[in-house]
């Protein structure tokens, strides 16, 4: 699809399975100035009721505006972007992310409809986003 041709509502953004590591969920909570130990030590995430290390909500976030700005043509940018957590995800695990078009505007703003699920099949993380397509005015 050129930048010239935008998509259709119901056209789905190409999903992406993304795994994350204790790694970058330490290198991630130092960037983001978030030391909360629920993202890398295993008895204090218990300690506070879930399974093991829990991923950031933000990097959930980022994950889906890495799908699509990797989808859009080069220049595109995001308008609006706005997040739903739903659920946990744990370090390690698979996180599906998927998007669909919902609409396009006269002037090729593309709303999107994006999401990560898990590997139960369900969202954790739900994002209405409003993106500019690059080459449509």
């Amino acid at each position: 699809m050129s930048a010239d041709t935008h998509p259709a509502p119901g056209s789905p953004l190409p999903s992406r399975v993304r795994f994350t590591s204790r790694t970058q969920l330490v290198r991630y909570a130092g960037a983001a100035q978030d030391p909360s130990p629920i993202h890398f030590d295993d008895s204090y995430a218990r300690d506070r009721g879930f399974p093991s290390v829990i991923v950031h909500g933000f990097l959930k976030a980022g994950l889906l505006e890495e799908l699509a700005l990797g989808w859009a043509p080069p220049g595109s940018w995001i308008q609006q972007f706005a997040v739903r957590y739903r659920g946990i995800d744990l370090v390690g695990s698979p996180l599906l992310c998927q998007g669909v078009v919902t609409d396009v505007t006269a002037d090729g703003v593309v709303g999107l409809e994006l999401w990560i699920e898990d590997e139960a099949g369900h969202r954790t993380t739900d994002v209405r986003a409003r993106l500019h397509w690059e080459g449509r005015s």
